[in-house]
């Protein structure tokens, strides 16, 4: 092979390497960014849908009629293996009750007033956990790259022994590359913690599936619910015969009783109106990592016991505390918030840890016009994206193709980037973007006025978010002016 041919072979390896880096860290970046978005899914469900009759209570007996009126309304229908009533909340106070077939909220007396209709929260959800892929394919894919980021962030602390004593030098009036830097170091130490938390509790959730499935194959013949019968306990043998619907209100009545301390999150009935049907209750605890003890119940709602989530094993309470953890369901308010702005500042290290390589690539003499671009449609397309499909769904109501829509909008613009990277710049979009955010604040909190307070302050914080965007990139864009005049002030004096 001649050298020129060589080269042409380096170049392009090189030009490959560097397009599945970016891939990696595009990845990368928008799990951390719809992780950001969806610490307060049960809060975006509710600003999605701000017409909803709302009720904080869901009595014993209204959830028995709740059920009812469900199973009667599908008459005619397959019947449902799995019936979930999903009991009010500070966060979300509506009561949803979930078949096979479809989900309703119900009114405090068990009436159904609305079809669950949450179709954008629902596709931030699917983004962030799955990717939009098939959900196994997609979960393994998310906790592998839980895996690559959580070592990123050791080795990138690692690799900088200064990284923590110099934790609080930021230099933000330098030239753009080092403050870019400052930035991606200093937010690199203060969210390490966060960082490995969420990342490694993310890559238990999504490879877990994997391991579960080869534990069923090799010790209990591909029996999934034997696996997980230890930790989440089992389930009586399915009986088909038909039956009367089980006494949920009785189960209630009895965790109400024996455990006044833990609050209903859902009850889930199993096989419904056959003569195999058991009920479960989970109900969280106060001040308690778990996502909340399970409580066992039979079809006539007879106590058969807690599972032992909130006491059993140390490996069962680690297991149940790993979902909070991860999603930062825990303690209220004040640490969403703190998940959120850890999550955004996680996002920031992402973005300027790409830049920053992009940027070294560059000096190297192997930049590439396209991938800069490629990599300015993700940081800002992005965010964008998720915007529009707001809209989309806005407009065109929940049967919108949110997925699709989303994806094409994304591949579009990285198509711009490859045959047009001129156009692609971070201030265009950026600019775009502070707009969409602006816009989709006034015009939701219009259209939907007087709604719950808890809607109108979603809308001030994006309103917030997109001044804030707005500021530091307008500081941003006067500070590179300013250090290029100073870098060619100092050239000149040295000549």
């Amino acid at each position: 092979m001649s050298a020129p041919q060589r080269h042409t072979l380096v170049q392009r390896a090189l030009g490959g390497h560097a397009a599945l880096g970016l891939l990696a860290s595009a990845l990368i970046y928008i799990i951390a960014l719809t992780g950001s978005i969806i610490v307060i899914h049960d809060r975006w469900q509710r600003w999605e849908e701000p017409s909803v009759a709302e009720s904080a209570v869901l009595s014993p007996a209204a959830a028995q009629a709740a059920m009812t009126a469900v199973v009667a309304g599908e008459a005619g229908k397959p019947p449902t293996t799995h019936l979930y009533i999903r009991m009010p909340t500070p966060d979300l106070p509506r009561a949803v009750v979930t078949t096979d077939h479809a989900a309703w909220y119900v009114d405090g007396a068990g009436r159904i007033v609305a079809p669950e209709a949450h179709s954008w929260t629902e596709f931030l959800i699917g983004l962030h956990e799955y990717l939009h892929l098939p959900t196994t394919w997609g979960m393994i894919l998310v906790g592998a790259l839980g895996v690559a980021l959580a070592a990123l962030v050791v080795t990138g602390v690692l690799a900088h022994p200064r990284i923590v004593r110099d934790a609080f030098l930021l230099r933000t009036r330098h030239d753009p590359p080092i403050a870019r830097a400052d930035w991606h170091n200093r937010l690199g130490v203060w969210t390490l913690p966060f960082a490995l938390a969420v990342t490694l509790t993310g890559a238990f959730i999504g490879l877990g599936s994997v391991g579960v499935s080869a534990l069923a194959r090799g010790y209990t013949g591909g029996d999934l619910e034997k696996v997980y019968a230890p930790v989440f306990g089992d389930e009586p043998p399915p009986e088909a015969a038909r039956g009367p619907l089980p006494n949920v209100a009785a189960a209630l009545h009895a965790v109400h009783t024996r455990v006044p301390q833990a609050s209903p999150t859902y009850v889930i009935v199993h096989d419904p109106g056959t003569r195999g049907q058991h009920v479960q209750v989970i109900a969280e605890h106060p001040r308690r990592l778990i996502y909340g003890e399970t409580y066992r119940f039979d079809g006539a709602g007879r106590w058969h016991g807690p599972v032992g989530l909130s006491d059993g094993a140390l490996g069962q309470q680690a297991a149940a505390s790993a979902y909070n953890l991860h999603f930062g369901n825990y303690a209220g308010l004040p640490v969403e918030i703190a998940y959120i702005l850890l999550g955004l500042a996680l996002c920031i290290v992402t973005a300027t840890g790409t830049t920053l390589w992009l940027g070294k690539r560059r000096r190297r003499g192997h930049g590439s016009d396209r991938l800069e671009a490629s990599w300015t449609v993700i940081v800002w397309g992005t965010p964008l994206g998720l915007i529009l499909t707001y809209w989309l769904r806005a407009t065109v109501g929940p049967q919108a193709q949110l997925v699709a829509g989303f994806w094409l909008f994304l591949a579009a613009l990285l198509l711009a980037a490859g045959a047009r990277s001129a156009l692609i710049t971070a201030l265009r979009l950026r600019t775009v973007t502070v707009g969409a955010l602006g816009v989709t604040a006034f015009s939701h909190a219009a259209a939907s006025y007087p709604g719950p307070t808890e809607n109108l302050a979603l809308d001030a914080a994006i309103l917030a978010m997109a001044g804030l965007i707005w500021a530091v990139g307008r500081r941003s864009s006067a500070a590179a002016p300013a250090a290029g005049a100073e870098r060619a002030r100092m050239a000149a004096a040295q000549h």
